[in-house]
């Protein structure tokens, strides 16, 4: 256990490579109830996300979920998010929960009166059910039909001992599975249910270490590592989720960097020699000139090699570019490759 975010916080049960090849080859289940929700509703509430965030919320239908970002109006990133479109005019905002309070100014600062704002942070639960296995338990567990349910949509519904949950097809492992957000009356009940439910088929508790392991073997950024207040979407390979079809904070700026380009770029790489990257490491060219540093790397359970991600200058961001890592003093060479680093399962 380790203090995160103001929580005690499971870092590991049994171990990390156990806990990852869990999730990866079966099912596991998380608590991570540290993260932070906001529900805006209101006729103003879509305008507002527009505003806020980069991606095209106009998309979303009903019972659909979207991954963006907010931008700080100064070309870096406030916190990465999910966008739930809960009903016609609610909307549920799932943020980072070391910047709950961060969030929240930001967002109620450009809000209109016609938004109505609430955090029910403080009294949700959230626990992840990720792996192949994941849709067969929790079917089990609810009489709506969820086994189907198509990759980033949601709904509201009865589960397990809990009259009312926000159910979605999302999570941080690439491994498939659900997200629950329940009242912390229920969480305790819940949580039972699944483990219970889930013992024919393997289930076990799975830590932060391993929850790392696994979003990194899907190239996924991590707020304070990959992204922060300085990185703009472009730069960390996020433009995908930068939509200029309409008007949204530092979208101008975004623009000009798409067009004419950034001097930096996040990259994954794959280490070729022994050795494992962690974050701070400088990656170098073959001359041994510096020309970036990683921000997240991990030993993958399921390559069993050296992964990671990193920012270096433009010129050396295209995939089988052959770079170096510098660990223990020692140049240990790699080379850059397009996550994510295993398939994905949705």
């Amino acid at each position: 256990m380790l203090e995160f975010a103001g929580y005690q916080m499971p870092i590991q049960y049994r171990g990390v490579k156990e806990e990852h090849l869990c999730v990866r080859n079966g099912l596991g289940i998380f608590d991570v109830s540290h993260m932070g929700e906001f529900v805006l509703s209101g006729d103003g509430a879509l305008e507002l996300i527009q505003k806020v965030t980069t991606n095209d919320a106009s998309m979303l239908s009903v019972g659909k979920v979207q991954y963006s970002c907010m931008p700080n109006g100064k070309g870096g990133i406030v916190d990465d998010l999910l966008v739930y479109r809960m009903r016609e005019e609610e909307y549920v905002l799932v943020v980072n929960a070391s910047n709950i309070k961060k969030d929240w100014d930001w967002i109620i600062s450009h809000a209109p009166k016609n938004v109505q704002m609430k955090d029910v942070s403080d009294n949700m639960s959230l626990f992840a059910v990720q792996g192949p296995k994941a849709a067969q338990v929790m079917q089990r567990l609810t009489e709506t039909k969820i086994s189907d349910m198509p990759y980033y949509s949601c709904m509201y519904t009865a589960f397990a001992s809990c009259p009312l949950v926000l159910l979605s097809t999302t999570g941080y492992t690439g491994a498939g599975g659900y997200e629950i957000y329940v009242p912390n009356t229920h969480a305790e009940a819940v949580w039972n249910a699944i483990m219970k439910e889930g013992e024919k088929e393997g289930i076990q508790p799975i830590g932060l270490a391993a929850r790392d392991t696994l979003r990194l073997e899907m190239g996924f950024c991590l707020y304070g590592n990959d992204i922060d207040d300085t990185i703009s979407p472009i730069e960390a390979g996020l433009g995908w989720i930068t939509k200029f079809t309409k008007d949204f904070i530092d979208a101008d700026l975004f623009k000009k960097q798409k067009e004419e380009g950034v001097a930096k770029k996040l990259v994954g790489f794959e280490i070729l020699d022994r050795g494992i990257p962690r974050q701070g490491y400088v990656i170098v060219d073959s001359e041994g000139n510096e020309i970036g540093k990683v921000t997240s790397g991990t030993q993958s359970p399921v390559l069993e090699k050296g992964i990671g991600m990193g920012y270096v200058k433009t010129a050396f961001s295209k995939a089988d570019t052959e770079i170096a890592i510098m660990i223990r003093d020692k140049a240990v060479k790699a080379k850059v490759v397009r996550p994510p680093f295993i398939e994905q399962k949705k």
